[in-house]
């Protein structure tokens, strides 16, 4: 696995080290040895997958808090999403600086998300999957989120927002 520290410091792309031969190639898609040394949380929850059916379909930008403060590993594997991460360390250098990156089923990268990071994605064709692990179980008296179109955090989406949960709708502004 190849890690690629994030200008939000703690949080990493990662890239598949391949291994190929005439049958194809063999890559390791997570390794606890590997993200322990890289100082990465490799605790393992929850595994998810979401199915987006439309391009245009955001989910986040979601978090929880201690004590079920969760870091995520995620990877598209059907499809095409843009992923986007959130600082929420308010001692942070980098803190509300937001990060985004495609995340795609033909470039195989993957994103580690540390605790207390807002997290989304936007899916950038129709049918894209999103398969990823949590260091928390999902809590819902900790979990909180941010608008997508929230103009304290100025994120570019690539494209039009088109489908949004009247949940993610609903979160409050960062000026609220």
């Amino acid at each position: 696995m190849k890690f690629h520290e994030t200008p939000l410091k703690g949080a990493f792309v990662v890239d598949l080290e391949e291994i190929s031969d005439d049958r194809g190639h063999f890559a390791r898609a997570f390794c606890a040895d590997e993200f322990k040394a890289h100082g990465l949380k490799p605790d393992i929850a929850q595994i998810n997958l979401s199915f987006n059916e439309k391009k245009g379909t955001i989910r986040g930008l979601h978090y929880q808090t201690p004590p079920a403060a969760e870091a995520k590993f995620l990877r598209c594997i059907s499809g095409a999403l843009y992923d986007v991460i959130v600082d929420l360390r308010p001692d942070s250098p980098t803190f509300r600086q937001h990060f985004g990156i495609e995340l795609s089923a033909i470039n195989r990268t993957a994103i580690y998300v540390p605790e207390m990071f807002a997290h989304g994605y936007l899916a950038l064709t129709d049918g894209a999957q999103a398969y990823y692990s949590a260091s928390e179980f999902y809590t819902p008296g900790v979990e909180g989120g941010l608008r997508y179109d929230d103009p304290a955090l100025g994120i570019n989406w690539p494209i039009p927002v088109e489908v949004v949960s009247e949940k993610d709708a609903q979160w409050p502004l960062i000026a609220e």
